[in-house]
């Protein structure tokens, strides 16, 4: 079977490429893609040779991590997933997709793509959230409503059970749809913020002057988790990080993405507004003129959906 793959060759250089796929292993699924996701904050900074966490860029790069699909084939050892099962998985922006059969997350038949992609993001901001394990009742700022945010007062908001959660945002559309995720106060500047207020802080802005304000807002030993990549601004400490002796943890990864699945997949039912992030449809043939377009600021959306 022949597969093809978006791959990023240099700056700005997206090339469709083909290979034909080996013979599955016994622990492997093939996965047909049905759609996938840009990851605008973690995509576009690659795709533009602005991310400062790669001074030196490594070529040809494969690109995307978000898909949704049907298993059509599977090894001889694998029975946990059967041929016609739907799944979400992590192999980037490909027609056809080989993994092991344990990294695949089973996604019920009534759940819809556009929400399954977001579990994985979804359990990454889960994941930051219960390091900081904040109780119902704290106080909790998160910067910066791209997706990461938002899903973060999501999950702060529909698992954690925290009353007040408040944001930073100055982008109107993006403070619009925070207040439809459960966010409280929403401040559009970050001299809005109130000082010395907040237990927790939460950073998912990438922005520097965003962590200045978190580390002037948290209260003496209060705690801060970064989820943003670091991508764009250089995240450095401030005075009052010192003062306050405050704690800061970085968080990566998701906790468990089966576990996180099953309950988030429950939750999508009860708040259909989680598609509202997918801002723009596209089709797979698209997928190179939406990395020029997303560029050149010609659209600007939360994340993008990709059918195939």
């Amino acid at each position: 079977m022949e597969q093809h793959s978006l791959v990023l060759f240099g700056k700005k250089d997206l090339k469709w490429i083909q290979k034909i796929l080996p013979p599955l292993k016994k622990d492997e699924i093939l996965i047909k893609t049905i759609a996938s996701a840009i990851s605008i904050g973690a995509e576009l900074p690659q795709y533009m040779e602005t991310d400062i966490t790669e001074e030196v860029p490594r070529y040809p790069k494969e690109t995307g991590y978000e898909n949704y699909g049907e298993v059509i084939g599977i090894g001889g050892e694998v029975n946990s997933l059967a041929i016609g099962d739907r799944v979400i998985a992590s192999y980037g922006h490909k027609d056809y997709g080989m993994i092991k059969a344990d990294k695949a997350i089973p996604v019920p038949h009534d759940i819809h793509y556009s929400n399954a992609l977001l579990t994985i993001l979804s359990c990454d901001a889960g994941k930051g959230v219960l390091k900081l394990n904040p109780k119902e009742t704290d106080k909790v700022l998160v910067t910066g409503m791209g997706t990461m945010g938002l899903l973060t007062v999501f999950f702060l908001k529909e698992y954690m059970k925290v009353k007040h959660v408040d944001v930073i945002e100055p982008n109107t559309s993006r403070r619009d749809i925070a207040k439809l995720f459960g966010a409280n106060k929403i401040y559009s500047r970050s001299d809005e913020c109130p000082e010395i207020f907040y237990e927790y802080g939460l950073e998912c802005s990438g922005s520097h002057h965003a962590f200045k304000t978190l580390q002037h807002s948290l209260v003496k030993d209060g705690s801060i988790c970064i989820l943003s990549d670091g991508n764009k601004d250089k995240l450095q400490l401030e005075p009052a990080f010192y003062e306050k002796e405050l704690k800061i943890v970085g968080s990566s990864d998701g906790y468990d993405y089966r576990k996180h699945a099953e309950w988030f997949f429950t939750q999508t039912k009860k708040t259909p507004f989680l598609h509202k992030l997918f801002e723009e449809t596209i089709s797979k043939q698209d997928l190179i003129q939406c990395f020029e377009d997303l560029s050149e600021g010609r659209i600007n959306p939360l994340k993008v959906l990709v059918t195939y």
